[in-house]
Formats: structure tokens, sequence, C-alpha cells
């Protein structure tokens, strides 16, 4: 995945109301206001101070002209932008870089499923197989090389885990694929300190037949790919 545009730099001064961020411009100085697509707590990287990337947009529509798109932590790049994960995920999916789902005639992207859901990825195959894949982004980090997953209390999270289990229940695949928006981490674990109750969904979920795969991130200035898995550990 590509920018479409070279991001601009800037310093964070703060992250809140979930949604904003307020960033000074390198380029000229200004202090603005950019939007933050991110619903989680961003634990660890809404650091005062940091060094961040911005997309600018040139939409007259749009209120806020920026978009928080990468930062640096831990001497990484980070990507932060929850919007992105699906379309990194389905490039994935089209290059073969999860074997495990390679297998496929046709995907499709938020169709209905469950209770009032969409699955992010409906993966369809010879005869009609099917294999509902959920993707989640992951950009936790709190030992070395250790990524984690959720940063923040997810009831919505736990609920696709339960529909996903219920796919498998009525015969097909379902997978549950973790975006690993950081180059620096080469495990993934779950923070039951914060959320035990999507930890014991995940628990449920698994003994059930739901899959389980996590794939990490090249994050550069000009774009990010996910190119490389991410393994998997469960205390």
């Amino acid at each position: 995945m590509k920018f479409s545009a070279p991001l601009v730099s800037g310093r964070l001064v703060k992250r809140y109301k979930r949604f904003l961020a307020d960033v000074v411009l390198d380029e000229d100085g200004r202090e603005i206001t950019a939007h933050c697509a991110n619903p989680g707590s961003m634990l660890g990287l809404k650091e005062p101070g940091a060094r961040v990337w911005l997309s600018r947009s040139d939409n007259p529509k749009r209120k806020l002209k920026y978009s928080w798109e990468v930062i640096e932590a831990d001497g990484a790049l980070v990507g932060i932008n929850t919007a992105h994960p699906n379309k990194l995920v389905e490039e994935a999916l089209e290059a073969g870089r999860i074997k495990e789902l390679a297998e496929y005639e046709t995907l499709r992207r938020e169709v209905k499923y469950g209770k009032n859901s969409r699955i992010d990825i409906l993966l369809e195959g010879e005869g009609g197989n099917k294999t509902y894949v959920e993707v989640k982004n992951v950009h936790l980090m709190r030992q070395p090389g250790l990524a984690e997953f959720p940063d923040s209390v997810t009831v919505r999270g736990a609920k696709h885990l339960v529909e996903l289990g219920d796919m498998v229940a009525e015969g097909h695949r379902a997978a549950m694929v973790f975006l690993v928006q950081r180059p620096d981490c080469g495990r993934l674990n779950l923070a039951s300190d914060i959320d035990p109750n999507y930890a014991a969904a995940f628990k449920a979920a698994h003994e059930a037949g739901v899959e389980t795969f996590a794939i990490g991130c090249d994050v550069r200035l000009d774009g990010i790919d996910a190119i490389k898995p991410v393994e998997i550990v469960i205390d």
C-alpha cells in the first residue's frame, strides 16, 4: 500500500478525544489538528514530542485536512491508522503471503453475516467453500519484540470472535488475522490483563476451530506492506 503523496512530518503535542491529535508541523511551525483514525488507547504511542508523519488531503469538504499515519516509537516506524489493515491484509492474501489462506477464487470485503455484523474479508473457493476472515490492527508493544492485542477493552472484538465460531459451527472456515503495524515484533500475545474477556473469547473461539494468523508489516514513509509471518504465542 502506497501513500498517495509524500507524508508531512511534525511533533505530537497531544492526542485527545480518541480521534483528534494536535501536531506542530516541521515545515512551517504551525500547530494543526489532525484526524486520528484509531479508536484504541494507543498505549505507548502518544507521547508528547514524538515524531509523527501525516497525510494531507486536498478534499475541500474535509474539516480536518491532515490524518495521522505513522509515529516513531522505540526506534521504529509504527503505523497507527486503523483504516488501513483490511487493505493491507487483502494485498497480502492476493500476494499469497498467508499460505494457509491462499486457496480461493474470489475475495469480497464488508459482507453481511452473523448478528448485524459485516465480515472484513470473505474468501470463496471452489464449490462455494467460504472462509470468513476478521482483521484486527495491532501496534502495542510493552516488551521488546512482543506485540500485544488489544490495547484497550474491546467488547466488539469479543463479539466478532463468537460470530467466527458460529461460522465454523455452520461448516465454514473462519480465521482471525492480526495485522501488526510495526516491524520490530516477531511474536504476538494477548493482553489479557487489559481485556480478560477478550482473552477468554479468543480461547473459546480457538477451541471451536477458528484459525488464527498474524502478519507483520514493513512500515515506510512512502507506504506500508504486510510481508512477514508473526508467531502467535498464547500463555
